[in-house]
């Protein structure tokens, strides 16, 4: 497992056992202010989920890997391309960094720029999201990125309102399950411990924030592998994503939260499995819930779907590694976070 922000699992255990949280507004850690432009709370957005959510977008042009394409090196440089991305170059043709955005995922941190996917040579969605944020908004955006890989729904960031599993996992069985607290929403748990350490030390983590009042402003979510390959899983997966949502805004104090579901549209539209249609279609219901209209939204991912032939490796349930589907899943949750902060805002 990742090393996420060090202390988060022992945080979880002592902190999070009555899952309770502070207000939307807190005071980061007192320090010496920063000087960037934009005088309000800085804007964070929490960003999880599995391995697409890690981000398996492949950065360098590698000839070896089907002659680089569809790597975010190839995608700058490919006159089809180049035009759509080349904000994220500065004027040397190095990885520009915005000096608006940061991100904090496990034990690296910093101002947004290539290279905060699962590893430093990967994307995932926050680049994307994270440049759609920082262009919308006058305040400084930071990001916390909470992913693991193989983890689902049902079990690794299983609700507390879904209860325990009611089914055997595995060699496990249901005794097993019940017996072993780090089964039953493990990730749910370390999800909130790192959201509440790192703001609790955003100045030490991020000293250009340092002094500054922030606010929780939405949280994005990509995943969806390990339940749609599973049946028991696929089946309760709507009731789990809807109970996730109220849960995750109740044990972070944020009643109405924005909440963006990004698709898990592998395969694009020419998907035929039963069961990965089914998840789809429970993603997309549950932002059509009275309670979450307005609030939640659902981000169709299907046309981001690029072949292994024009991608860097033919691993389907990672996207083919292409570079273009996880920065165009990340901006398309941004433009949707985007609409949903600006209704937020028009109703107060």
């Amino acid at each position: 497992m990742r090393n996420q922000i060090t202390g988060a699992v022992l945080f979880a255990a002592a902190a999070l056992a009555a899952l309770s949280h502070p207000a939307l507004a807190q005071q980061a850690d007192q320090g010496k202010p920063s000087t960037q432009a934009g005088k309000g709370p800085v804007k964070v957005f929490i960003l999880a989920g599995q391995s697409n959510m890690e981000g398996q977008g492949v950065v360098p042009l590698d000839p070896k890997r089907n002659e680089g394409k569809g790597t975010l090196e190839w995608l700058v440089k490919d006159p089809n391309t180049a035009p759509r991305f080349a904000h994220l170059l500065d004027s040397g043709g190095k990885w520009k960094q915005r000096d608006d955005v940061w991100i904090c995922y496990g034990d690296r941190r910093g101002p947004l720029t290539v290279g905060f996917g699962c590893k430093p040579n990967l994307i995932g969605p926050e680049l994307g999201f994270g440049w759609v944020m920082g262009e919308c908004l006058a305040e400084p955006v930071l990001l916390i990125k909470c992913a693991w890989g193989g983890k689902s729904l049902a079990v690794d960031f299983r609700p507390p309102s879904s209860g325990k599993i009611p089914y055997a996992l595995g060699a496990k069985t249901t005794a097993d399950i019940e017996k072993d607290p780090n089964i039953v929403g493990k990730y749910y748990r370390e999800t909130l411990a790192i959201a509440r350490d790192t703001l609790a030390k955003v100045g030490e983590l991020v000293p250009a924030l340092a002094g500054r009042e922030y606010v929780l402003a939405g949280f994005g979510w990509h995943q969806g592998w390990n339940d749609r390959i599973n049946q028991a899983f696929n089946d309760e997966y709507e009731k789990n994503m809807a109970n996730f949502i109220r849960d995750m805004r109740k044990d972070l104090g944020a009643k109405q939260l924005p909440f963006v579901i990004a698709e898990t549209g592998m395969s694009g539209a020419e998907e035929t499995n039963p069961r990965a249609l089914s998840l789809m279609r429970a993603q997309a219901a549950v932002a059509e819930y009275p309670e979450f209209k307005g609030n939640v939204a659902f981000v169709g991912t299907k046309a981001f779907w690029r072949p292994k032939e024009v991608s860097p490796s033919g691993q389907g349930y990672h996207w083919n590694g292409s570079a273009e589907t996880y920065y165009l899943i990340g901006q398309s949750m941004g433009e949707a976070m985007k609409k949903l902060c600006a209704a937020q805002k028009a109703e107060k």
